[in-house]
């Protein structure tokens, strides 16, 4: 077992309840990923249901909850041959003092290797990777856990905030992968879909940047390699920016997308 194996484990208390333990490794400056708590959601969603694979997720974060115990409570809504719909909540507290951080609906399918009828091509082209740069190493103080776990090279340009030269677009391009040596499946790209930088820092904002609603699709098994992530934003407004992203496997495929809703930080 992986640590992201280890740190996303749902383990069945009984038909409606999952114990977690939430990892302080997935911060970001004391806020947990919002992708990383996806993951964990999704474990207990999985082993619940008849079917495989966590093929649409959209969540609403609530709160943000602190490393250390949790629990994930389920309520099957409908279940079928090819389909099954469970609302999943994420709570910390006992008794009288639990309160929900997180709520979901999450759809689990069965997907197969099939052939797309159809595709689109990527919404942006990438440098070859030996052209891509990380990211450099946050300070102690900054409590960015989450960089540990995780190895990025991005499309220098989507970076350029970093130096006080913002491209001025809301966009954001990576070649993603796990720091352990790890073959992605559906709970990475849960994580990945939530990994690149606040797309709206390449428009010049700073700060931490909340999500309010993401909802993220598994389109296909993702192939053994690098993913590559590709984001992007349409409106800036009142406080407010959303964040598209598209995930493509190593062998070319469109495996996940996401869009979410959040608010622009304050930095």
């Amino acid at each position: 077992m992986t640590k992201f194996d280890e740190a996303t484990q749902a383990i069945r208390v009984d038909e409606t309840t999952y114990d977690v333990c939430l990892d302080p490794g997935y911060s970001i400056g004391g806020p947990l990923n919002g992708g990383y708590l996806m993951a964990v959601i999704l474990r207990a969603v999985v082993d619940s249901s008849p079917h495989e694979h966590p093929v649409t997720t959209s969540a609403q974060f609530l709160r943000a909850p602190v490393p250390g115990p949790a629990r994930v409570r389920l309520e099957q809504i409908k279940t079928g041959r090819t389909a099954t719909m469970t609302r999943a909540t994420l709570v910390q507290g006992d008794g009288q003092g639990e309160k929900a951080f997180i709520e979901t609906l999450v759809t689990t399918a069965t997907l197969t290797d099939a052939t797309p009828d159809w595709t689109d091509a990527p919404a942006a082209a990438m440098p070859p990777v030996e052209e891509c740069v990380k990211l450099p190493d946050p300070k102690p103080e900054s409590n960015m856990t989450f960089n540990a776990q995780i190895d990025m090279a991005f499309d220098p340009p989507t970076i350029g905030w970093l130096t006080g030269s913002p491209t001025g677009r809301p966009e954001g391009r990576a070649y993603f992968r796990m720091a352990e040596p790890q073959d992605p499946d559906p709970y990475i790209l849960a994580l990945a879909v939530d990994a690149l930088p606040p797309v709206v820092f390449s428009a010049g904002a700073r700060g931490w940047a909340p999500t309010v609603d993401l909802t993220w699709h598994l389109r296909a098994l993702p192939a053994p390699g690098l993913l590559t992530l590709l984001g992007s934003g349409r409106m800036i407004s009142d406080g407010w920016f959303d964040e598209e992203v598209e995930v493509w496997d190593s062998a070319g495929r469109l495996v996940a997308q996401s869009r979410q809703l959040a608010r622009v930080g304050r930095g």
